[in-house]
């Protein structure tokens, strides 16, 4: 018994060295602390009243709970009307379909062929039927979501060069919504043609979700959040299973000297761990390492299902990147984001000294 306290008591001292751990728990006490001598200030008929309010507040939040139930299901329907759509781009995309004349017309922003003289249209003509005589003709559009993984910072974070020649064979990524009288979650589906590496055809990951206040905590809820995800089993070909590897190692006998050679499967990093995710289980608390894989598998999820899949081709082309990359804020210290409010405020009046007006405070911050 005395043991077991003291190795509590080592752990909880460990625990408390942890800046992160301290900062969370510094937070949490000056939230209940505030919270406290708010309350404490007040008269006795005014707490009740507060308490009053803060049932309105919950009750506003299962409010707002259903409200997201009801999105779910808007989500699942829409879903049916995108899916024809996203069937048509993966039979383009696999070559299983040729998209007509009609289809393949785009008018490209940087080029306005109504300008441009007749004579020069005439001539870009002939190089380009001279160009397709001489090219060879690809199926489809080949490598469409390996060159997608390779774009993504979240995915080509995840990808090692031996994954690649599998992810040529992906055909297509799907989002499953689950039915109206199931529990709330998504699927990703990876649909691979027949290849070398694997027997599946379609790859699975569920994540399930959770949009209900915390009966201990309700005003935590913010809205549906991921809490569970599970992968799928992997039936790879002999000798083709990129998630291991195998390493050899001598053994050293203690007694007689003699040593030997042992081969053993270790762990390898591959995007196909994606498949084989960290349970969560309600017994066993994660570690920190743990916790932060588990985030950025959910974090990951939420982006298939949010962006790749909904606008692929614009990852393709890159288009999307320069949209997400615009509303990305470069992270400064405390004394560079001083220094440049002072420039800008700098700027700022000098630009009304030139215009001669003036402009009151609230319209500079805008």
């Amino acid at each position: 018994m005395d043991a077991d306290n003291e190795a509590k008591g080592k752990v909880s001292d460990q625990a408390m060295q942890n800046p992160q751990v301290l900062a969370a728990l510094q937070d949490k006490i000056d939230s209940v602390s505030h919270s406290a001598s708010i309350m404490d200030s007040l008269p006795k008929s005014v707490k009740r009243r507060v308490n009053a309010l803060k049932n309105l507040q919950v009750n506003s939040t299962h409010i707002e709970a259903k409200f997201y139930k009801e999105v779910h299901e808007l989500e699942r329907k829409y879903s049916a009307l995108y899916q024809p759509l996203f069937d048509k781009r993966r039979n383009i995309v696999s070559g299983e379909v040729e998209p007509t004349d009609e289809e393949c017309e785009w008018q490209n922003d940087h080029e306005d062929e109504a300008a441009l003289a007749e004579d020069l249209k005439k001539k870009a003509a002939l190089e380009e039927k001279t160009e397709d005589a001489n090219e060879e003709k690809p199926k489809g559009v080949p490598e469409f979501w390996l060159t997608i993984f390779r774009s993504v910072d979240m995915l080509s974070d995840m990808l090692q060069e031996h994954d690649e020649p599998i992810l040529k064979h992906l055909q297509d990524i799907k989002v499953i919504f689950s039915g109206p009288d199931q529990p709330m979650s998504f699927t990703l589906e990876f649909h691979f043609e027949p290849n070398e590496y694997f027997t599946n055809t379609v790859l699975t990951k569920v994540y399930k979700m959770k949009s209900e206040p915390d009966a201990e905590d309700p005003f935590s809820f913010e809205g549906p959040e991921i809490i569970d995800c599970d992968g799928c089993q992997i039936d790879w070909h002999k000798g083709k299973d990129v998630t291991v590897k195998t390493i050899k190692k001598k053994q050293k006998h203690k007694g007689r000297g003699t040593a030997r050679v042992i081969t053993k499967q270790v762990p390898n990093d591959s995007f196909f761990n994606f498949f084989n995710p960290i349970k969560v289980s309600p017994d066993r608390e994660l570690d920190e390492d743990s916790e932060y894989t588990l985030a950025t598998d959910f974090e990951i999820g939420h982006f298939f299902r949010e962006r790749i899949v909904p606008r692929a081709v614009l990852y393709f082309t890159g288009e999307a990147l320069e949209d997400d990359d615009s509303f990305e804020e470069e992270e400064l210290d405390e004394g560079e984001e001083e220094d440049q409010d002072e420039e800008e405020e700098d700027d700022e009046e000098e630009g009304d000294s030139k215009t001669g007006n003036p402009q009151p405070a609230e319209c500079k911050q805008q």
